[in-house]
């Protein structure tokens, strides 16, 4: 089984990020941190029910990786946006073995007292146009969300919008059942609902 995890906002900067989820979900993030191995950096947003988001974006100032980065951020253009959500499994080589190819190869990450196992392509393209979740593999106990002050935002729903979105919520159902998210036939798109201080907003 695997489970949702968190879900990240790209953008060419990383504060053109940041400004993208606070102006639309009207809350400050956190600072987060700096990747090594694909030489990335994030800020942070805590939610409810145990999730989180990041806004993330190439660090400018950071060398340039040997190996294409994760999320296809090395081909992100245009405005920020939602383009990526990260499910979590104890066994990343099992699920690995048990989905299609292409969900790519276990990297081992670290930074501080996280540490993490993520399945990245070795073009950085996930299945069916990146629409597929990223899997996650968290080693020990630490984990960021519990770390991340509360704004009283909670995801309500996430959908994920692609052309074969049948064929991905078929490869997808053996492994990860959550109401939350949702699969529907269309171009190439993510969106999600949040209940947020001030009302309900949607993130894309």
């Amino acid at each position: 089984m695997i489970t949702f995890d968190h879900i990240a906002v790209a953008a060419q900067t990383l504060s053109a990020a940041t400004a993208h989820v606070e102006t639309t979900l009207g809350v400050p993030l956190q600072q987060g941190g700096e990747h090594a191995v694909f030489h990335t950096h994030n800020t942070l947003l805590g939610l409810q029910d145990g999730l989180y988001l990041e806004a993330i974006a190439i660090n400018p100032e950071a060398p340039t990786p040997d190996r294409p980065r994760w999320f296809d951020l090395d081909r992100f253009k245009g405005s920020p946006r939602l383009t990526n959500w990260i499910c979590r499994c104890d066994d990343l080589d099992a699920a690995l073995a048990q989905l299609p190819d292409g969900f790519g190869t276990p990297v081992e990450l670290q930074r501080g007292d996280l540490r993490w196992r993520m399945a990245v392509p070795q073009n950085g393209v996930l299945p069916f146009d990146n629409c597929a979740p990223a899997l996650i593999q968290w080693i020990g106990n630490a984990h960021p969300a519990p770390r991340l002050t509360q704004q009283d935002c909670r995801l309500t729903s996430l959908t994920v919008t692609h052309p074969q979105a049948a064929d991905l919520a078929d490869v997808l159902a053996p492994f990860l059942e959550d109401r939350r998210i949702s699969f529907a036939t269309g171009p190439v798109h993510l969106s999600a609902q949040f209940e947020t201080p001030t009302g309900g907003v949607t993130l894309c």
